[in-house]
């Protein structure tokens, strides 16, 4: 069954497997002893910690082995923001990071602190320029991601950081997308990461902050990791870390542009094969194994479950899929279409013809999806008199909202309008998106009893 969630945990790699394996047996004492088991066990980390950075970068003694890539940005941002506080308490993030650093920014405001999310542009990428213009007199860090997780834009994080760097801000990145493919763009002054995204065991992450850094560690401490990261150290799950980090990187060349040929043919043949469709993300500054795509007219949760049936695993942003009921939150900041999401993300090895069997069960489970909720057909209905419509979505979940919608606009003459009733939160986002791909006018939201009304206008 072809596995196409990389993005959300990598496959284990072989070389993991062997050194976890190896690690179990020879790497099972503690580290901080000195008789021969643990002095054994101090040479497995030593060495796993000069492997990870040279591969990030940085100094052995510069970086920090923890639990997840989730503690490492909660750790890095809350010590960082400490070791600055009389600079300020003013935290700077970009709209579509990771939620383990917004939840980190959150937690921040509600202690008396301050944050600014800097949006992005339609492609999910932040303008250097905007970047820099949140900066303040009283920011204590900046965050931004190398690559994004769910679209796989790449961020200008060379150009962030010398921003940075002339503001008097230390920047943190989030490399937990990227790392796996090649080393991050200098300048920055903490670096995240997490193993599972790369091939590495789940439960083994890292923080590096560089030597000069204003950082003071937050919580209970002890001996262990410098006192960075409290508790016995995960040392066979650390070791597989490493040597999986440097097997990837050495295959990372090769496999990347044999990735980004197959991505590639995904992103120009979805829209031919399935309508209503649109691909987002930068076509060009992106990851090379990772796509993204919204289908009008369907359920993400549904469209999921279609294609595991069909033997391919994918993941998702739509609102359908997440616990929450709202649409993710990088789908929302980049203004584009929420409903019926699919994130392809591809392990190494992918096959070409994994990736053309999926092409050809995709239409058939997007059009089964369509079927079910009722979506339009092709045509439009000739129009009546009446110069406007009012359409009640209310208490119904996009896609529907959007299907209703499209039924009616054909009802109207060109230049009148429809309302949407809608109280689910994907609506402020696809009825816009909708109008966008249809070529008809969204004219704006307005207040409802209710949820909202957001009108549209036909153009044709």
């Amino acid at each position: 069954m072809p596995y196409f969630d990389a993005a959300s945990a990598a496959p284990l790699h072989p070389v993991a497997r062997q050194a976890l394996l190896a690690a179990l047996d020879e790497g099972w004492a503690d580290p901080a002893r000195l008789h021969r088991e643990g002095r054994r066990a101090r040479m497995l980390l030593d060495a796993a910690r000069e492997t990870v950075a040279e591969a990030v970068g940085c100094r052995p003694d510069e970086l920090t082995f923890t639990s997840s890539g989730t503690r490492a940005v909660h750790s890095g941002i809350s010590g960082a923001l400490v070791g600055r506080r009389r600079v300020g308490r003013h935290l700077v993030v970009s709209a579509v990071e990771h939620s383990s650093v917004l939840h980190a920014a959150a937690t921040h405001e509600s202690a008396g602190g301050s944050f600014t999310e800097v949006p992005v542009e339609g492609t999910g990428a932040v303008s250097p320029r905007t970047y820099a213009g949140a900066l303040r007199e009283d920011t204590a860090l900046a965050c931004l991601q190398t690559a994004n997780h769910e679209v796989g834009t790449e961020q200008p994080v060379a150009e962030v950081a010398e921003l940075c760097r002339a503001a008097g801000v230390p920047l943190l990145v989030d490399a937990a997308q990227s790392l796996g493919w090649g080393p991050v763009p200098a300048g920055w002054s903490l670096l995240t990461a997490s193993a599972h995204k790369w091939g590495g065991p789940a439960g083994a992450g890292f923080l590096a902050v560089r030597k000069g850094v204003r950082f003071a560690p937050q919580g209970p401490t002890d001996e262990r990791e410098s006192g960075r990261a409290a508790g016995f150290e995960d040392l066979p799950a650390i070791v597989a870390a490493a040597a999986s980090l440097r097997a990837v990187r050495a295959e990372a060349a090769a496999e990347s542009a044999r990735l980004r040929a197959l991505v590639d043919r995904i992103r120009s043949r979805v829209p031919e094969l399935v309508p209503d469709v649109e691909v987002v993300g930068d076509p060009v500054r992106r990851l090379p194994h990772l796509v993204t795509f919204s289908c009008l007219y369907a359920d993400g949760e549904a469209l999921l479950h279609e294609l595991d049936r069909s033997g391919f695993s994918v993941s998702s942003g739509s609102s359908c899929t997440s616990s929450t009921l709202t649409p993710s939150h990088v789908l929302k900041a980049m203004g584009v279409l929420s409903e019926g999401n699919v994130r392809v993300s591809l392990p190494a090895g992918t096959s070409d013809e994994d990736v053309d069997r999926f092409l050809a069960v995709l239409p058939a489970a997007v059009a089964g999806v369509r079927e079910k909720l009722g979506a339009p057909a092709a045509g439009t209905p000739s129009p009546a008199p009446a110069s406007s419509l009012v359409v009640d979505a209310l208490g119904r979940r996009c896609p529907i909202p959007v299907i209703e919608l499209a039924k009616v606009i054909g009802e109207v003459p060109v230049g009148g309008t429809v309302t949407v009733l809608s109280d689910d939160e994907a609506a402020r986002l696809d009825i816009p998106a909708w109008c966008a791909m249809r070529e008809q006018e969204y004219v704006g939201e307005e207040p409802a009893e209710r949820g909202a009304a957001y009108v549209v206008r036909r153009l044709s």
